[in-house]
């Protein structure tokens, strides 16, 4: 009998780590695949990028109104409520057989929550990592806990997931499924670049993603070092949307004001998972406090500035250089990643990430765990301190 696997993305910030999954689950002949879209995927504001995943060839199940036109962290709170509104009542009447979400999203929070109140087994990918200047780390630790499969990209996050308390046969190190598209993906070369986007990758060039940093009561407030160091760098500068976190829709602002003064550069409001992947290859240099700078950088050894607070906690690999949310620390930052010694150190270096082989390792496990109730109740695993019993059962 086939099992029904749904499958929540909410924004090319997903999806493009999603896309080799949702393929693999979509050809197999035992699984019924249900893609269920929510949030900036709906949205004009942010690319309308549901229409990518339609053009993939992949069908959409539901599509879950849920975002707030907002900038706020209010605007952030009312979405995960109306977001949950909407999952009950789908995932209440068609109640898939297993549930698969991914990373650390704050609007993630509402199909776990209706999934595990509706005791649908959650999966779960990218859990155990650390990024500590962003609410996305709690939101990461609160989705481990409430899933009952976990796909971790590396070995510490498998075992920091274990060390959470969750049972080793539940916890597979697949890699993440983002490094996949280097493998299976056929990247577009300098040529069609430069004609599809309408730039020049002649020319010598920074790919920027910065996002807000959401652990801060001001979400921006790194962000003026940011503009004041790129003020100071020639190089052509190519930039990503936002995350629609709070401080989204100023940072656009910001990043739009800052182009039309300095005119060499462009802002891309949404960029295919092709088109960015090549772009990695291409480009000199990458700059930014997104986790993808971390993650999938290093798979092409490209210099990569992290910024700030937001990715503090994430294991690195050795083309990351961090720098201090101050002007001074970011050029000398980019300054180093200029030099031939750094360029020439990071060859041959490889990612700690994944191999490329993380799609297939997923599909492997959700078509063939049992589904049985030992999937739904957790005995949790709890370090042994000696000295200290490993059960206290309090005085009434």
């Amino acid at each position: 009998m086939k099992r029904t696997i749904a499958v929540v993305t909410s924004s090319r910030a997903d999806y493009g780590h999603l896309y080799w999954p949702l393929k693999d689950l979509s050809e197999h002949a035992d699984v019924n695949l249900r893609v269920v879209t929510l949030g900036p995927h709906l949205t004009p504001e942010f690319g309308s990028t549901v229409n990518e995943i339609t053009k993939d060839g992949f069908e959409i199940d539901a599509r879950i109104e849920c975002l707030l036109s907002s900038d706020t962290d209010v605007g952030m709170a009312k979405t995960i409520g109306i977001a949950t509104l909407g999952l009950a009542d789908y995932l209440g009447k068609t109640r898939p057989d297993l549930l698969l979400l991914i990373a650390d999203r704050y609007e993630m929070l509402a199909p776990a929550s209706v999934g595990l109140t509706l005791r649908i087994p959650i999966a779960h990918i990218e859990g155990g990592e650390i990024s500590e200047g962003a609410i996305d780390d709690a939101v990461r630790n609160a989705l481990t806990k409430m899933s009952h499969l976990h796909f971790t990209s590396t070995e510490r996050a498998r075992q920091r997931v274990i060390d959470m308390g969750e049972e080793e046969w539940r916890v597979h190190r697949a890699g993440a499924p983002s490094l996949d598209h280097l493998r299976r993906t056929r990247l577009f070369n300098r040529e069609y670049l430069n004609q599809h986007l309408g730039i020049d990758l002649n020319q010598s060039t920074i790919l920027v993603s910065y996002h807000p940093v959401t652990i801060a009561r001001d979400t921006v407030q790194e962000a003026a070092a940011l503009f004041e160091s790129l003020l100071a760098i020639p190089e052509q500068l190519l930039f990503c949307y936002p995350n629609s976190d709070a401080g989204s829709r100023e940072l656009v602002e910001r990043t739009k004001q800052f182009l039309a003064l300095r005119g060499n550069g462009r802002i891309f409001t949404n960029l295919d998972a092709t088109s960015y992947w090549s772009l990695l290859r291409h480009v000199n240099m990458f700059l930014g406090n997104s986790s993808s700078g971390i993650m999938e950088t290093a798979s092409f050894a490209l210099p990569t500035i992290n910024i700030g607070l937001r990715q503090q906690g994430r294991e690195r690999p050795r083309n990351v250089l961090d720098a201090s949310p101050n002007a001074t620390s970011i050029l000398n930052a980019v300054n180093k990643a200029r030099t031939a010694d750094f360029r020439e150190s990071l060859q041959g270096m490889e990612n700690p990430y994944g191999d490329g082989h993380a799609s297939e390792r997923i599909v492997r496990v959700l078509t063939n765990v049992p589904l049985t109730a030992d999937l739904i109740m957790k005995r949790h695993r709890l370090p042994v301190t000696p000295g200290i019993p490993a059960l206290v059962t309090p005085s009434l």
